[in-house]
């Protein structure tokens, strides 16, 4: 059986073309069985995101030709076109792929983590289909140990890659212990709601929701189960945040430095952590001259984003070295398990030949035949069957004058070769 790996993803295919043969959580119970019942299948996992489908098959044939027509015959697509656009893998490079993408080092943003859950998800969709055996299950449990040692080990995911997710980051820096902290929201597209998203997971627990269309503002915060203002409200309320990140499509400031300096002695002067993420600006730039005012815009944190983009691909450096190592110890693994099989298979042949021409010498006896000639005859045909095979060997390496082969044979046979002491 051959690994392999046939893909397209968002570096291969244009978005209309990853549409098509995505597969989505109710028909992927189908595409598992239906690849399943394809010749020469034996092991299948379906990857399929937004940005990528993989499939990954532990099958009988030396390419992906196969999986590839069953993949344009699912989702009836042109097979040329989704062959134009993908990536195909087989045996160890396979391996290497499925523990890069797993690592986040394959991803639209390098080293996120939202893929290794998605990994997860599609190997435990295929056990329940029934399409996971043994190989696949160390092959999979093994990639999710290598990818959470990339994460532990390097630096691929310590650092913020948006600008969203930098302004969360540093509002951390700033203030410590987030979930204590009350968070005013300006804006309610989607770049607020994915600083909501970040916000959420970091445990704040006072968000609140300021917009112009308060609609739009309550639908964020029902999501959200933050409080709805409105943009008229702000400067009565400014004061009761210690953050504040605003996105809007306003042609002007909405946040004056004479706001939050009324907002700041209303604090009595306790700090205060701006971001302004709109071009153009939400917040006038004056307010970073106020002593307790921290104002961070969208130009600082792109600085950021761009130091720590050089940051991860130094980690992916490093990750790249550690999968390497692991595709190595992966396959030795694997050549190990094919060496225990021939030795299972050899000494279950030799039990099988020992049994039946014990079989055949039991019921000579009870024929009548004598027993010597019964012992003399199973003891010739146990040897001959026994030595035929070792012995076409050593005439075809001495033939060919394989001289490695010779001396394994002699190894492992425990000869003593005196024909090459001879030459020596």
């Amino acid at each position: 059986m051959t690994l392999l790996a046939l893909g397209i993803n968002h570096k291969t295919a244009p978005v209309a073309l990853r549409e098509k043969v995505a597969f989505t959580p109710d028909s992927l119970v189908s595409a598992l069985s239906s690849l399943k019942k394809q010749d020469g299948v034996s092991e299948a996992v379906i990857v399929s995101t937004c940005n990528r489908t993989e499939i990954y098959v532990n099958g009988a044939w030396p390419t992906c030709r196969p999986v590839l027509k069953w993949l344009a015959d699912f989702h009836r697509v042109d097979e040329t076109l989704i062959n134009e656009h993908s990536y195909q893998y087989s045996k160890g490079e396979t391996i290497r792929h499925i523990m890069r993408v797993a690592a986040g080092l394959d991803s639209l943003i390098l080293g996120e983590p939202q893929i290794l859950g998605q990994v997860k998800q599609a190997f435990n969709d295929a056990r329940h289909s029934g399409t996971v055996s043994a190989e696949f299950e160390r092959l999979f449990q093994h990639t999710f140990s290598v990818a959470k040692k990339v994460r532990t080990e390097t630096d691929i995911g310590a650092n913020a890659v948006s600008v969203a997710f930098a302004a969360v980051q540093l509002a951390k820096h700033i203030f410590s212990a987030l979930p204590k902290r009350s968070v005013l929201l300006v804006g309610a597209g989607e770049t607020i709601e994915l600083v909501a998203q970040h916000l959420k997971e970091q445990g704040v627990g006072h968000l609140s929701v300021a917009n112009r269309t308060v609609a739009r503002a309550q639908n964020l915060s029902a999501k959200l189960d933050a409080d709805v203002l409105t943009l008229a409200q702000v400067p009565e309320q400014l004061h009761n945040f210690d953050i504040v990140i605003s996105s809007t499509a306003s042609q002007l400031p909405l946040i004056g430095k004479g706001m939050v300096e009324r907002a700041l002695r209303q604090r009595r002067n306790i700090p205060m952590f701006l971001v302004d993420l709109a071009v153009p600006r939400d917040i006038e730039s004056e307010v970073n001259e106020l002593g307790d005012a921290y104002l961070y815009t969208v130009d600082d944190l792109q600085h950021i984003v761009e130091q720590n983009l050089a940051s991860r691909e130094e980690a992916a450096q490093e990750a790249e070295q550690i999968i390497a190592a692991q595709v190595e110890t992966y396959l030795s693994w694997q050549q190990s398990q094919r060496s225990i099989d021939l030795v299972r298979q050899f000494r279950e042949r030799g039990t099988a030949q020992r049994d039946e021409l014990v079989a055949k010498a039991l019921a000579q006896l009870q024929d009548g035949k004598q027993p010597e000639d019964v012992v003399k005859e199973m003891a010739y045909k146990l040897t001959n069957s026994l030595m035929h095979g070792p012995t076409r060997v050593l005439r075809d390496a001495a033939s060919t004058s394989d001289t490695s082969l010779k001396q394994w044979l002699s190894d492992s046979l425990e000869l003593d070769d005196q024909s090459n002491q001879r030459q020596e």
